[in-house]
């Protein structure tokens, strides 16, 4: 049996600081789970010069990281790099060379989980991200393990701690977007470009790897509909709130007889919803399955230590496995890979749900029948309307619920709606996610 595990930090960024810091001060308490220390041989970054705040012996350091996942005596690869390029290629080397490997990519493996998988399986090794979504909330364990005798329904999720700031922000102070990305960007919750957060795309990285273990289905990034939250107004969020719901970035993914819903966009959902009161920096996801119903994860997504408490718990996980000899024990991809298989993601054109309409029309007799008449061609029926709020430049805001009402219908009644002369700014519409909507 092994005297010790030999642990290769690649990345010391926010979370491989943070991984480090754990590794070294709780020592002892890992020591006591696993059965023999967990220790750090090398830190490979290309900065070795930065103050991280953590006292380092300059053995471990090294600017190579090849030599890092060359080093036969090296059993686990912490790959904290990020991106595509060279995080990709040393999780291959790392593979190639029977190295165990742990990673928070999210982005790299929704681009490439597929081949990784397949990679990691060949070459008998343990490929662990548990930190690629969720932060410290244990969504992978749980769909891998926890429930495995489930048939997963559904899944919904707040998955971006940075657009659940911002629309906490819009919501609690009336501010704009820019305003609210400005204190995020302040308070070190968002990048200098937050395109990736802002406009969903962080969301759907994550939604893609959910959807493959939840239903057995390769990874499918390509085929999720991805819409952010940059057009979100204080005034879609007040009316919102008259109808008795907030409005959140969720991921969304609901299986069908053939196919899944995979979904990322802006939502309303009612007061009552759990996921309604998660504010802040905060995650949280909602799985339905056959067996358990609903259940809810919640917590930290992102920042240094409730991420690296994940990478962590990935790290004890395969060292376990090493000292037993049961690589392997639990399925990469939740199910045995030969089960695998490629299953289609509906085009959102053909989602049917409950949709807001805000339009601005001028305030004069008949608007309200014009557009109506347009939605009623299109075999949209209308639910509620509200036609509150200040004129702005002759036009007054008006707001519609819809009854349920398929996508394809609705995009094609916006365009027409749009060209409009009664119309004077382009329509917004806003997906309602609600399971006691009354018809």
């Amino acid at each position: 049996m092994k005297k010790s595990i030999q642990i290769g930090l690649l990345g010391l960024g926010t979370v491989g600081t943070g991984v480090a810091r754990m590794l070294m001060e709780n020592m002892e308490i890992l020591v006591a789970r696993v059965g023999v220390p967990l220790k750090l041989k090398y830190i490979a970054d290309i900065d070795l010069e930065r103050d991280r705040g953590l006292q380092l012996d300059e053995f471990l350091l090294t600017s190579n990281a090849f030599e890092v996942v060359d080093d036969p005596e090296v059993d686990i690869v912490v790959e904290m790099i990020g991106g595509e390029g060279i995080a990709r290629t040393l999780i291959l080397k790392a593979l190639e060379n029977g190295k165990q490997v742990v990673t928070a990519n999210k982005a790299l493996l929704a681009k490439h989980g597929n081949q990784l998988f397949k990679n990691a399986m060949d070459n008998g090794a343990d490929l662990a991200y548990e930190a690629s979504v969720g932060g410290c909330m244990p969504i992978i364990k749980t769909l891998r393990e926890s429930l495995v005798g489930n048939r997963i329904q559904s899944m919904t999720g707040i998955l971006n701690g940075t657009c659940n700031y911002i629309l906490s922000k819009i919501t609690d102070e009336g501010i704009e977007f820019d305003a609210a990305l400005a204190k995020a960007k302040a308070n070190g919750y968002a990048e200098a470009d937050p395109t990736l957060d802002v406009e969903g795309f962080d969301t759907a990285h994550k939604l893609a790897i959910l959807t493959s273990l939840g239903y057995g289905m390769e990874i499918n990034f390509d085929d999720i509909y991805i819409e952010g939250i940059s057009k979100i107004t204080p005034l879609d969020i007040a009316f919102a709130g008259q109808f008795g719901y907030r409005i959140k970035l969720l991921a969304i993914t609901k299986a069908g007889d053939n196919t899944v819903e995979a979904r990322v966009h802006p939502a309303m959902i009612p007061f009552d919803n759990l996921l309604s009161n998660v504010n802040s920096t905060l995650n949280a996801i909602t799985v339905t399955a056959d067996a358990v119903g609903d259940i809810l994860l919640y917590g930290h997504g992102a920042g240094m230590m409730p991420t690296a408490s994940a990478v962590i718990g990935d790290i004890v996980d395969i060292a376990r496995n090493l000292l037993m000899n049961a690589n392997g024990r639990v399925p990469l991809m939740s199910y045995q890979m030969d089960h695998v298989k490629q299953v289609p993601v509906t085009p959102i054109r053909d989602i049917t749900t409950h949709y807001y309409f805000r339009f601005f029309a001028q305030d004069k007799p008949g608007v309200l029948s014009t557009i109506s008449g347009v939605l009623g061609q299109h075999g949209i029926s209308i639910k509620s309307v509200n036609q509150k709020g200040r004129k702005t430049e002759g036009s007054v805001p008006v707001v519609m619920l819809s009854h349920l009402a398929k996508e394809e219908d609705v995009q094609n009644a916006l365009a027409e709606i749009r060209v409009l002369d009664v119309v004077s700014r382009a329509p917004m519409l806003i997906r309602i996610e609600d399971d006691n909507y009354e018809e």
